[in-house]
């Protein structure tokens, strides 16, 4: 086949379609218009570019549809490309997002954005969205904004700030009632928590989690608690070895009580194994731990 007739074909076939015919569902309340979380069982695959690219966000694959059909079945190129030409004209059933992105494109630096956003300050729209939607308590709120880990972003949204070990800001999480995305044009590495020389380790999923278990522990002395954004990339590994190597060191593996936190801890296990760093589990007693946060502040 020539390349026009390739390059045709790539854009003829979304990657949804392939998901979906093999039994993957768009999870919705974890997508952004930009990022469209598809999963299977333990499985998961973020579908971006307007549907034609993919990667896989526990691991480094990623690419266009005939590497999508490659990593899901096992095949060369030559039959991924069959079983694509197949799909032409298939319609995914899944809704596509429509969400308009709340940021123009940056056109000025991740640490200049970071650093003309104003704090979290009792009362603003970010404060009553992380104590009073999120239940986190005012000591917590505090800690994080005087460690320089929370912005105001917009419409009551949070910015949960992602540092390099060095501490300069790559990007940001961000939550708010209505939206869920990660900085244009950053990168994920990790938040953190916590004193930067702490041996104990609590990863958790995103940043609300990681305040979540250090309001449940009281900030409990020595940890660390850290969020890779619900994401794996090698600068989140390269950063989790960096810290897990030290003498002492004890990797927390928090993640959610699901089938994609039990990934998730297996990944922070192969680091803890790599660097011969101890290694524990800590599960939450609901689906994650600000869930199980706001059930114990309901008395539960």
């Amino acid at each position: 086949m020539e390349k026009a007739d390739l390059e045709d074909l790539r854009g003829k076939v979304p990657c949804s379609a392939v998901l979906e015919q093999d039994g993957f569902a768009l999870d919705l309340k974890e997508s952004t218009r930009k990022a469209m979380k598809y999963r299977r069982d333990a499985e998961i695959i973020i579908v971006i570019h307007d549907g034609m690219g993919w990667f896989d966000p526990l691991g480094d694959d990623k690419g266009d549809v005939f590497k999508l059909v490659e990593y899901l079945h096992g095949v060369r190129f030559v039959e991924a490309m069959h079983e694509v030409a197949a799909l032409v004209g298939f319609v995914p059933t899944q809704p596509i997002l429509e969400r308009e992105s709340r940021d123009r494109e940056p056109d000025i630096s991740i640490a200049e954005r970071w650093r003309t956003r104003r704090k979290p300050w009792k009362g603003s729209a970010t404060w009553r969205y992380l104590a009073g939607e999120r239940g986190l308590p005012e000591r917590i709120i505090h800690f994080a904004i005087s460690t320089n880990m929370l912005r105001e972003g917009p419409h009551g949204s949070m910015w949960a700030a992602h540092t390099d070990i060095d501490g300069a800001v790559t990007g940001w999480e961000e939550r708010g009632p209505n939206w869920r995305g990660f900085a244009s044009g950053g990168a994920k590495v990790l938040f953190r928590l916590g004193r930067p020389d702490a041996l104990r380790l609590c990863v958790t999923e995103a940043a609300i989690d990681a305040m979540s278990l250090a309001a449940i522990e009281g900030l409990r002395e020595g940890s660390l608690y850290l969020s890779p954004g619900g994401g794996w990339s090698p600068a989140t590994a390269e950063a989790l070895r960096v810290l897990a190597v030290r003498p002492g060191a004890q990797i927390v593996a928090a993640t959610d009580a699901n089938a994609q936190g039990t990934v998730f801890a297996e990944r922070l296990r192969d680091i803890a194994v790599e660097t011969g760093c101890d290694w524990l589990r800590l599960t939450p007693p609901a689906d994650d731990w600000n869930d199980a946060l706001r059930h114990q502040a309901r008395g539960g």
